[in-house]
């Protein structure tokens, strides 16, 4: 087995690549997998690594036990220094990890093993396939820390569930487990936890048994027939999401989550 180490110990993203099929794991276990700016920019690394490499015709990304992806690291990304209202103004643009994923040009299957929480919930939108352990979990939490989505939540996750589910989602944050997410077709299947990634590489398998130029035109043509451009979506959230990070209600989502306590917002 080929193995590229995005990153050096066990704190960021590694790509290995078998038999035609990379697999991208997000491996920062003692935070729940949770992103900082590292750990997103070496993810956006190996989709584009993935995307670019011939010897490639699927991807499996999961993430290392025993969660899939708790979304950002808010202590650096929403409360450190370099948190995102502390950035100079300058026009949006589309999350580049997100553009990343969305516009590799491999079938991607989502392996969600525990908890795809917040960005956790918006990489597994990002794949063309989600199959879940029995243990997964999926919520998108932006609106309790005072934010809107980003790009998967307006771009996949009404056309996968419906309108009416993704609102109910987006605007509650509420938690969903494996089943539920099975019921409302948020994922295809619900495997023992233990089986998950062997079902997951089995299915990459036979897609990557297939012609790569027609499966590759085929990703293209699916894409096609989604509405909307997500580099204009994926920007308008990321400047709806740096306008709101300077709010109060931001900045009490966040304190309440690092002081472990209920939040009280008051629309300012």
């Amino acid at each position: 087995m080929a193995t590229t180490e995005i990153t050096t110990g066990a704190d960021g993203v590694t790509l290995e690549v078998a038999a035609h099929v990379a697999t991208i794991t997000l491996d920062r276990p003692h935070r729940r997998n949770a992103l900082n700016y590292r750990a997103y920019d070496q993810l956006e690394a190996a989709f584009r690594m993935a995307s670019e490499d011939p010897a490639v015709r699927c991807v499996v990304v999961t993430g290392a036990d025993p969660a899939f992806c708790s979304g950002d690291d808010v202590g650096e990304i929403m409360a450190g220094p370099k948190r995102v209202s502390a950035t100079p103004a300058a026009a949006p643009t589309a999350t580049p990890a997100a553009m990343a994923a969305l516009e590799c040009t491999k079938p991607v299957i989502a392996a969600v093993n525990g908890a795809a929480v917040g960005w956790g919930m918006e990489l597994a939108l990002f794949a063309d396939i989600r199959i879940a352990s029995e243990k997964a979990k999926f919520a998108e939490l932006f609106v309790k820390r005072g934010l809107p989505c980003d790009v998967g939540g307006f771009y996949r996750l009404p056309a996968i569930v419906g309108p009416a589910k993704a609102a109910e989602l987006l605007f509650t944050g509420d938690v969903i487990d494996a089943a539920e997410a099975l019921r409302i077709g948020l994922v295809t299947e619900v495997t023992p936890h233990a089986e998950l990634m062997p079902h997951a590489l089995a299915l990459a398998g036979r897609i990557a048994a297939n012609p790569p130029l027609a499966v590759q035109r085929l990703k293209a043509g699916l894409a096609r027939s989604a509405y909307g451009d997500p580099r204009e979506i994926g920007a308008w959230a990321m400047g709806a999401i740096r306008d709101l990070m300077r709010t109060d209600d931001h900045k009490e989502g966040v304190a309440s989550f690092m002081e472990k306590r209920a939040p009280v917002f008051t629309g300012r």
